[in-house]
């Protein structure tokens, strides 16, 4: 139950319970609001009426009940393979993804991808991607190229990493074989 306050008064519906629930995403929470899991509460009970309007402008001192149900399972089914993973908390994983392999399952890869590994190692500490139980992953890198790899495992750190990849608000370094000795000491390749 979210209890609006004077700083959220006259803000969007939507907008006001992603503040109040910051484990949520404002596309999560309009998500439920639109799928009839929101309702202003009567002020005698936990009870109240649906409310189905995203855009709603919310009041102080309004109640309003919020069905969050347990994620889906994922699809792909989890998928035993050893993983490099190279940090995981509660938040994130990271992990070294080799050559060869294949991120999303999709036609012509339908098993031995990334994410069904992840979803077996990740198991129940995933708490769900847009309602879904899945990893977020917020980057790509292709099949044949191999490099660190980011993925989410709520929908709040999600929304965080895509904003940080979208902004290009990263820096990443690289590290290179090269044979010879090239006599530039910086710059840029291009090929």
């Amino acid at each position: 139950i979210v209890t609006v306050d004077q700083r959220s008064a006259g803000e969007r519906l939507d907008r006001a319970l992603a503040v109040a629930l910051p484990t949520l995403t404002r596309s999560r929470v309009k998500a439920l609001i639109e799928s009839r899991r929101v309702a202003l509460a009567d002020r005698s009970d936990q009870t109240g009426r649906t409310v189905e309007e995203p855009s709603r402008k919310v009041k102080t001192g309004e109640r309003y009940i919020v069905d969050v149900p347990a994620p889906e399972p994922a699809e792909p089914e989890p998928q035993a393979m050893a993983l490099d993973i190279l940090f995981e908390d509660d938040d994130l994983i990271v992990l070294n993804k080799p050559a060869g392999l294949v991120v999303h399952p999709a036609p012509g890869n339908p098993d031995k991808t990334l994410v069904p590994p992840l979803l077996a190692n990740c198991g129940e500490s995933l708490s769900g991607i847009g309602g879904v139980r899945r990893p977020g992953i917020v980057h790509r890198l292709d099949k044949d190229t191999s490099g660190v790899m980011v993925a989410a495992k709520n929908d709040a750190t999600h929304h965080a990493l895509s904003k940080l990849f979208a902004a290009h608000d990263l820096t990443r370094i690289y590290q290179a074989v090269v044979w010879g000795a090239p006599k530039e000491k910086q710059g840029t390749i291009d090929a």
